[in-house]
Formats: structure tokens, sequence, C-alpha cells
């Protein structure tokens, strides 16, 4: 509780914005204004949890000062009593202190979208090819723990059953909200299969988590977009291989270019790589917003230049570092087969903890 006194501020400052929202909802301007009287209402709403979690904290913190106060009396009996009020007044004010904290984090919209998840091998040859796909698997395994369900939208086998790139799509509760702090480069140092002197390489892949953008938070002009169809390449069959099925869609402004050819049909490849493109435009848009709000202090969770390594799985060891949090966990097979929760947890945490910094939004809706 060192930061009682910057914390008792914020919650001042969330009281008096829903007190101004609560009188905004009784402007008859406001009123007949559909649209703003929604904004102001859910705004109203949302701070209500809160405000009542505020004024708990408030008044123990207030009941607590007199309690200390009334600690340094001369009078004996009165002190004794309000040295034991104070410890029954710390108790209390513990947990109210953890839901003010908990509620005062913005919520953050994309959370609960589905995730776009690209993995590609990186610096390594076969053996970083075979493990962008056990990071595959891995994600995969971590999914059917948490009842989602996973879309292959494009794949680029390797050599060795390893992957060159693979891009999926995670559905189900809070799916990006617990994946998006897996973007970065991810390094495993092993001896690979192919290796008979015994000596240990280091090898890496790379991995994007993007919020699934619908089709009303990205405009894309289809004058910006340069299409090109071809035929095929690799395993998937005569048809695919035998047909221009296979899209690949540029964007011109960005420059960014998403290729799909998984699928038999031009159609449903086309369909498939324009989700891909949204949710990488939608990506840039967040990702400069992100930049903006912290452009003067650096986050607990990276500065999310997924060029930058994250983390680090050492065979040898058995041991798993996620080096933006200075997190070492000795499980390294149960981490490879899906139990990612203390990892997911703890950078949640430290993700919270940098959007705690965020300043309580005033009661202007406009």
């Amino acid at each position: 509780m060192g930061d009682a006194p910057n914390l008792a501020t914020r919650l001042a400052a969330a009281i008096e914005t829903h007190e101004a929202l609560a009188v905004q909802l009784a402007d008859p301007a406001v009123l007949e204004d559909p649209a703003k009287l929604r904004t102001v209402a859910q705004r109203h709403s949302d701070l209500t949890p809160l405000v009542e979690a505020s004024r708990r904290y408030l008044k123990l913190q207030d009941e607590l000062a007199q309690a200390h106060e009334l600690a340094d009396t001369d009078e004996e009996e009165l002190a004794s009593l309000a040295k034991l009020e104070i410890e029954v007044l710390t108790e209390q004010l513990l947990p109210v202190e953890e839901e003010v904290r908990l509620l005062l984090v913005p919520k953050d919209p994309l959370d609960n979208r589905p995730a776009v998840v690209e993995i590609r091998a990186g610096a390594g040859g076969n053996e970083a090819g075979l493990f962008a796909a056990e990071l595959y698997r891995m994600y995969s395994r971590y999914a059917d723990t948490r009842k989602w369900a996973i879309e292959v939208l494009s794949s680029s086998e390797g050599t060795l059953g390893g992957l060159k790139e693979i891009i999926f799509l995670v559905s189900g509760k809070d799916a990006y909200g617990a994946l998006r702090y897996e973007s970065g480069v991810h390094r495993v140092q092993r001896v690979p299969v192919t290796e008979s002197s015994g000596r240990i390489h280091t090898s890496a892949a790379s991995v994007a988590v993007l919020p699934e953008a619908e089709e009303v938070d990205v405009e894309i002009d289809p004058a910006d977009l340069k299409i090109d169809v071809f035929r095929s390449s690799g395993p998937g069959g005569q048809s695919v291989n035998t047909t221009d099925s296979a899209v690949r869609i540029t964007h011109i402004p960005t420059g960014l270019v998403v290729s799909c050819q998984d699928e038999k049909s031009q159609h449903k490849n086309k369909a498939r790589a324009m989700k891909v493109l949204r949710s990488r435009l939608l990506d840039r848009v967040v990702a400069e917003q992100e930049a903006e709000r912290s452009r003067e202090r650096r986050s607990h969770v990276g500065t999310g230049d997924r060029s930058a390594k994250i983390r680090t799985y050492n065979f040898p060891q058995s041991r798993v570092t996620d080096h933006r949090i200075n997190l070492t966990l000795h499980q390294l097979d149960a981490i490879l087969g899906g139990d990612l929760d203390d990892l997911v947890e703890a950078l949640r945490a430290a993700g919270m903890e940098e959007r705690l910094q965020q300043p309580v939004q005033d009661a202007d809706p406009e």
C-alpha cells in the first residue's frame, strides 16, 4: 500500500467522473440525443463497480487514519483499542485495495476477439522449422485446454515434419487477451536430431498474435488491393496443384502481402487472405495507438517489437525463460505440452500493471 495517496487520488477522480456522468444523464440535451445517451449511460454503468469499491476503500482509509491518530494519544486504554482497530481495518483494506486495482485496469475491448496467430521459422534451418511446428502444437494443446477452436488459414511445410510458416485462427472466450503477449521471437537451445556430435544449437521462430478484425474495424478500398492468382504448390491433391486457386493479395498503401493456397477454391483462399490482411491492418492501428500511449515509458512486457527475443526454451536444463518479466520455469515438457497458464497469467499481470498507469477517462464522451 506504499502508493495509497496516488491510488486514493485516482479513485477520487473516478468518483468525480461518475458523478459528472450522472449529471449528464439528467441533462435534457443528452436525453434528446439517443446516441449520446447510450454512450454516457454505458460509461456510467462501466464505472459503477469501481466507484462502489472506491467508496468502500476511501471510507476504510479514512477510518484507518483516524485510528492512527487515536493510537498516538496519551490515554493508554484508548491507544490500545485504536491499535487493535488498526489491525482489523488493515486486514479489511487489503482485499478492497486489490479489488479497486483490478477495476482500475482499463478493459481492452479486443481481448475477447479471436486471435490470428502467425508462426514462422527463423534462423536455424531444419531445426527452426521443427521448432515452429512444436510451437504450433503447443498452442493447439493450450487451445484444447481452454475449449477454443483452431482453424488453419495458411501453412507452408518444411522438411522433416517442420513448418516454414503457419497462420491459424484461435476462436473462443478471451483468446486474444490470453495469447497477445506471445508475439515476438521464441528461441530454442538443444541438440538437433540431425546433429551427430551432440553440440547444442540455437534456433528461433517468430510468433505474431493479431486480433481478428471485423470488416467495420478496417476500411479497405478495393482500389488499394493488387490481387494475383496462381497455381498452388506443394501438397494438397491433384486438383489443388493444377488450377489457379492460390491467391496473393498486396495492400498497396502499406506494402503488406498475404498469400493463401490451402483451399481448392480460389474464393475461399481469397476470403482467408482478406481475413489475415484485415487483422494485420488492425494490428498496425492498435500498435500505433499503444506506442502513442506509452511513448514516455517502456511496457513491463516489452516494447511490442516482434524482432525482440522474448522467450528461451532450453532443453538441456528443461528450462523456459521469459525475458520480459524475468520468469524462469523448469517445466519445459509441460509447457510444450500446452500448460501455458503460469506464463500467460504472469504476462497478463505485468500487462495489467502497465495499463493501471493509464488515467481514468473524463466525463466528456466527445
